[in-house]
Protein backbone atom coordinates (compact mmCIF):
# COMPACT_ATOMS: atom_id res chain seq x y z
CA UNK A 1 0.00 0.00 0.00
CA UNK A 2 1.12 3.29 -0.53
CA UNK A 3 2.89 5.06 2.73
CA UNK A 4 0.46 8.03 3.78
CA UNK A 5 2.94 10.83 5.06
CA UNK A 6 2.93 14.01 6.52
CA UNK A 7 1.73 16.83 4.18
CA UNK A 8 4.46 19.81 3.31
CA UNK A 9 3.14 23.33 3.64
CA UNK A 10 1.46 23.95 -0.06
CA UNK A 11 3.88 25.56 -2.46
CA UNK A 12 1.90 28.64 -2.94
CA UNK A 13 1.16 29.33 1.10
CA UNK A 14 4.99 29.03 1.29
CA UNK A 15 5.38 31.59 -1.61
CA UNK A 16 3.02 34.06 -0.28
CA UNK A 17 4.84 34.38 3.27
CA UNK A 18 8.11 34.90 1.21
CA UNK A 19 6.61 37.50 -0.61
CA UNK A 20 4.63 39.12 2.77
CA UNK A 21 8.15 38.70 4.47
CA UNK A 22 10.30 40.30 1.79
CA UNK A 23 7.07 43.28 1.77
CA UNK A 24 7.69 43.44 5.64
CA UNK A 25 11.28 43.86 5.40
CA UNK A 26 11.17 46.04 2.78
CA UNK A 27 14.09 43.99 0.96
CA UNK A 28 15.10 46.45 -2.71
CA UNK A 29 16.89 43.42 -3.83
CA UNK A 30 13.60 41.55 -3.98
CA UNK A 31 11.96 41.54 -7.24
CA UNK A 32 8.03 41.59 -6.54
CA UNK A 33 6.62 41.04 -9.89
CA UNK A 34 8.62 38.00 -10.59
CA UNK A 35 7.36 36.31 -6.77
CA UNK A 36 3.99 36.96 -7.98
CA UNK A 37 4.41 35.45 -11.51
CA UNK A 38 5.98 32.50 -10.08
CA UNK A 39 3.18 32.36 -6.95
CA UNK A 40 0.86 32.46 -9.88
CA UNK A 41 2.58 29.79 -11.55
CA UNK A 42 2.83 27.71 -7.95
CA UNK A 43 -1.35 27.63 -7.43
CA UNK A 44 -1.07 24.84 -10.09
CA UNK A 45 0.38 22.75 -7.78
CA UNK A 46 -2.81 20.99 -6.33
CA UNK A 47 -4.95 22.20 -9.76
CA UNK A 48 -5.00 20.69 -13.31
CA UNK A 49 -6.76 24.19 -14.89
CA UNK A 50 -7.83 27.29 -13.06
CA UNK A 51 -9.80 30.29 -14.18
CA UNK A 52 -8.84 33.91 -13.92
CA UNK A 53 -10.98 34.35 -10.58
CA UNK A 54 -9.98 31.11 -8.63
CA UNK A 55 -6.11 32.31 -9.83
CA UNK A 56 -7.21 35.89 -7.66
CA UNK A 57 -8.93 33.54 -5.25
CA UNK A 58 -5.49 31.77 -4.65
CA UNK A 59 -2.90 34.44 -4.96
CA UNK A 60 -4.87 37.24 -3.31
CA UNK A 61 -3.24 39.95 -6.06
CA UNK A 62 -5.62 42.24 -8.02
CA UNK A 63 -7.56 41.36 -10.98
CA UNK A 64 -5.66 43.26 -13.25
CA UNK A 65 -2.46 41.94 -11.97
CA UNK A 66 -3.19 38.65 -12.48
CA UNK A 67 -4.48 39.69 -16.15
CA UNK A 68 -1.02 40.74 -16.45
CA UNK A 69 0.79 37.90 -15.15
CA UNK A 70 -1.29 35.53 -17.05
CA UNK A 71 -0.80 37.60 -20.19
CA UNK A 72 3.03 37.38 -19.66
CA UNK A 73 3.43 33.96 -18.70
CA UNK A 74 1.00 32.90 -21.92
CA UNK A 75 3.05 34.53 -24.04
CA UNK A 76 6.03 32.96 -22.76
CA UNK A 77 4.46 29.43 -22.68
CA UNK A 78 4.48 28.71 -19.24
CA UNK A 79 0.82 28.60 -19.20
CA UNK A 80 -1.62 27.76 -21.69
CA UNK A 81 -5.62 28.40 -22.58
CA UNK A 82 -7.89 25.47 -22.49
CA UNK A 83 -10.95 25.40 -24.63
CA UNK A 84 -13.12 25.98 -21.53
CA UNK A 85 -11.23 29.07 -21.05
CA UNK A 86 -9.10 28.29 -17.91
CA UNK A 87 -5.58 28.19 -17.47
CA UNK A 88 -3.20 25.58 -17.44
CA UNK A 89 0.65 24.92 -16.90
CA UNK A 90 2.33 25.11 -20.59
CA UNK A 91 5.33 23.32 -22.42
CA UNK A 92 7.60 26.07 -21.12
CA UNK A 93 6.71 24.95 -17.55
CA UNK A 94 7.14 20.92 -18.62
CA UNK A 95 10.17 21.45 -19.94
CA UNK A 96 11.85 23.80 -17.58
CA UNK A 97 10.51 21.47 -14.41
CA UNK A 98 11.87 17.97 -15.89
CA UNK A 99 15.14 19.75 -16.54
CA UNK A 100 15.09 20.48 -12.78
CA UNK A 101 14.45 17.06 -11.43
CA UNK A 102 16.86 15.71 -13.96
CA UNK A 103 19.18 17.28 -12.17
CA UNK A 104 18.04 17.21 -8.39
CA UNK A 105 20.52 16.77 -5.75
CA UNK A 106 18.13 12.59 -4.97
CA UNK A 107 19.73 11.49 -8.44
CA UNK A 108 23.22 11.80 -7.25
CA UNK A 109 22.60 9.77 -4.01
CA UNK A 110 20.26 7.30 -5.59
CA UNK A 111 23.30 6.48 -8.16
CA UNK A 112 25.24 4.05 -5.82
CA UNK A 113 22.43 2.69 -4.24
CA UNK A 114 21.09 1.65 -8.05
CA UNK A 115 24.83 0.35 -8.31
CA UNK A 116 24.69 -1.45 -5.52
CA UNK A 117 21.49 -2.98 -6.16
CA UNK A 118 21.88 -3.56 -9.96
CA UNK A 119 24.79 -5.94 -8.61
CA UNK A 120 22.99 -8.18 -6.10
CA UNK A 121 19.92 -8.26 -7.95
CA UNK A 122 19.17 -9.66 -11.62
CA UNK A 123 17.50 -7.01 -13.43
CA UNK A 124 18.03 -2.74 -14.07
CA UNK A 125 16.73 0.48 -13.19
CA UNK A 126 16.71 3.70 -15.09
CA UNK A 127 15.46 6.05 -17.19
CA UNK A 128 16.96 9.45 -14.98
CA UNK A 129 19.83 7.20 -13.36
CA UNK A 130 20.44 3.33 -14.69
CA UNK A 131 22.47 0.95 -13.45
CA UNK A 132 23.05 -2.49 -15.67
CA UNK A 133 22.88 -5.68 -14.20
CA UNK A 134 24.84 -8.71 -16.00
CA UNK A 135 21.50 -9.75 -17.65
CA UNK A 136 21.22 -9.30 -21.51
CA UNK A 137 17.31 -7.27 -21.91
CA UNK A 138 16.60 -7.00 -25.52
CA UNK A 139 15.61 -3.54 -25.03
CA UNK A 140 18.56 -1.13 -24.34
CA UNK A 141 17.21 2.80 -22.65
CA UNK A 142 19.73 5.37 -22.01
CA UNK A 143 19.50 7.96 -19.40
CA UNK A 144 16.96 10.44 -20.63
CA UNK A 145 14.72 7.67 -22.94
CA UNK A 146 10.99 8.64 -23.41
CA UNK A 147 9.26 5.57 -22.28
CA UNK A 148 5.23 5.28 -22.93
CA UNK A 149 3.63 6.41 -19.83
CA UNK A 150 0.58 3.18 -20.08
CA UNK A 151 2.72 0.35 -21.05
CA UNK A 152 5.40 0.38 -18.92
CA UNK A 153 5.85 -0.05 -15.50
CA UNK A 154 7.98 2.73 -14.46
CA UNK A 155 5.55 5.24 -16.08
CA UNK A 156 2.14 3.34 -14.61
CA UNK A 157 4.09 3.50 -11.28
CA UNK A 158 4.41 7.24 -11.67
CA UNK A 159 1.01 8.03 -12.87
CA UNK A 160 -0.22 5.93 -9.83
CA UNK A 161 1.39 7.75 -7.03
CA UNK A 162 0.98 11.17 -8.49
CA UNK A 163 -1.35 13.83 -7.07
CA UNK A 164 -4.81 14.39 -8.82
CA UNK A 165 -3.84 17.32 -10.28
CA UNK A 166 -0.38 15.44 -12.32
CA UNK A 167 -2.33 12.90 -13.27
CA UNK A 168 -5.07 14.91 -15.19
CA UNK A 169 -2.44 16.81 -16.94
CA UNK A 170 -0.69 12.91 -18.00
CA UNK A 171 -4.27 12.18 -19.40
CA UNK A 172 -4.36 15.83 -21.04
CA UNK A 173 -0.86 15.10 -22.74
CA UNK A 174 -1.87 11.66 -23.64
CA UNK A 175 -4.83 12.21 -25.41
CA UNK A 176 -3.48 15.35 -27.51
CA UNK A 177 -0.67 12.72 -28.54
CA UNK A 178 -2.81 9.95 -29.15
CA UNK A 179 -5.98 8.43 -31.54
CA UNK A 180 -9.15 7.91 -29.51
CA UNK A 181 -8.88 4.29 -29.40
CA UNK A 182 -5.53 4.50 -28.14
CA UNK A 183 -6.48 6.94 -25.72
CA UNK A 184 -9.03 4.86 -24.41
CA UNK A 185 -6.61 1.80 -23.88
CA UNK A 186 -4.13 3.89 -22.43
CA UNK A 187 -6.36 5.27 -19.73
CA UNK A 188 -8.08 2.43 -18.72
CA UNK A 189 -4.53 0.41 -18.64
CA UNK A 190 -3.65 3.57 -15.85
CA UNK A 191 -6.66 3.15 -14.34
CA UNK A 192 -5.67 -0.58 -13.75
CA UNK A 193 -2.30 0.22 -12.76
CA UNK A 194 -3.48 2.68 -9.84
CA UNK A 195 -5.91 0.01 -8.76
CA UNK A 196 -3.07 -2.90 -8.64
CA UNK A 197 -0.49 -0.64 -6.61
CA UNK A 198 -2.96 0.61 -4.53
CA UNK A 199 -3.81 -2.93 -3.60
CA UNK A 200 -0.18 -4.29 -3.62
CA UNK A 201 1.94 -1.57 -3.70
CA UNK A 202 3.84 -2.44 -7.55
CA UNK A 203 2.71 -1.82 -10.84
CA UNK A 204 3.89 -4.01 -13.51
CA UNK A 205 3.95 -4.55 -17.10
CA UNK A 206 4.82 -8.22 -18.65
CA UNK A 207 5.43 -7.76 -22.40
CA UNK A 208 3.60 -4.82 -22.97
CA UNK A 209 6.59 -2.45 -23.91
CA UNK A 210 8.84 -4.93 -25.01
CA UNK A 211 7.42 -8.22 -25.48
CA UNK A 212 10.89 -10.25 -23.72
CA UNK A 213 10.59 -7.78 -20.94
CA UNK A 214 8.98 -8.11 -17.67
CA UNK A 215 9.20 -5.13 -15.29
CA UNK A 216 7.87 -4.67 -11.95
CA UNK A 217 8.19 -0.21 -10.36
CA UNK A 218 7.25 1.76 -7.42
CA UNK A 219 6.65 4.69 -6.29
CA UNK A 220 10.01 7.24 -5.29
CA UNK A 221 8.66 9.72 -2.30
CA UNK A 222 11.14 12.39 -1.88
CA UNK A 223 11.33 13.61 1.64
CA UNK A 224 12.87 16.91 0.49
CA UNK A 225 9.72 17.97 -1.33
CA UNK A 226 7.05 16.45 0.17
CA UNK A 227 5.49 14.22 -2.97
CA UNK A 228 6.06 11.72 -4.85
CA UNK A 229 8.71 12.95 -7.50
CA UNK A 230 10.00 9.43 -9.58
CA UNK A 231 9.30 5.81 -9.91
CA UNK A 232 11.37 2.76 -9.78
CA UNK A 233 11.73 -0.07 -11.64
CA UNK A 234 13.60 -3.49 -12.15
CA UNK A 235 12.69 -5.73 -15.02
CA UNK A 236 14.20 -9.10 -16.15
CA UNK A 237 14.08 -11.11 -19.56
CA UNK A 238 10.33 -12.52 -19.04
CA UNK A 239 10.98 -16.25 -20.19
CA UNK A 240 12.98 -16.44 -17.18
CA UNK A 241 10.20 -15.48 -14.45
CA UNK A 242 6.62 -15.60 -13.72
CA UNK A 243 5.02 -11.63 -13.06
CA UNK A 244 3.81 -12.93 -9.71
CA UNK A 245 7.13 -14.95 -8.43
CA UNK A 246 9.46 -11.82 -9.66
CA UNK A 247 7.09 -9.64 -8.07
CA UNK A 248 7.54 -11.88 -4.87
CA UNK A 249 11.49 -11.63 -4.84
CA UNK A 250 11.98 -8.30 -6.06
CA UNK A 251 8.97 -5.46 -4.76
CA UNK A 252 10.01 -5.46 -1.44
CA UNK A 253 13.19 -4.71 -2.34
CA UNK A 254 12.51 -2.21 -4.77
CA UNK A 255 10.49 -1.16 -1.84
CA UNK A 256 13.20 -0.55 0.34
CA UNK A 257 15.56 1.11 -2.39
CA UNK A 258 12.83 3.93 -3.20
CA UNK A 259 12.86 4.27 0.65
CA UNK A 260 16.72 5.32 1.16
CA UNK A 261 16.62 7.19 -2.35
CA UNK A 262 13.17 8.96 -1.24
CA UNK A 263 15.06 10.00 2.27
CA UNK A 264 18.56 10.61 0.73
CA UNK A 265 20.44 7.69 2.27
Amino acid sequence: MIKKLPATKPLLARMNDTLAQSKADDDRQFVTALGRGLSLLSGFEHHEQLSHQELCQLTALPKATVTRLIYTLTTLGFLRTTIEGQYRLGSSAVRLSATAWSRHDMLVCAEPLLRQFATEIEGEMRYLSCCRSPARLSVNLQVGSAVPVARTAIGRAFYAVSSQARQAVIRSNLQEQLSTEDYNHAQSALCDATEHYRAHGYTVSDGEFSTDILAVAVGVFDVATGQYAYSLNASVPSANWEADDYAAMIVPKLQALAERIGRGA
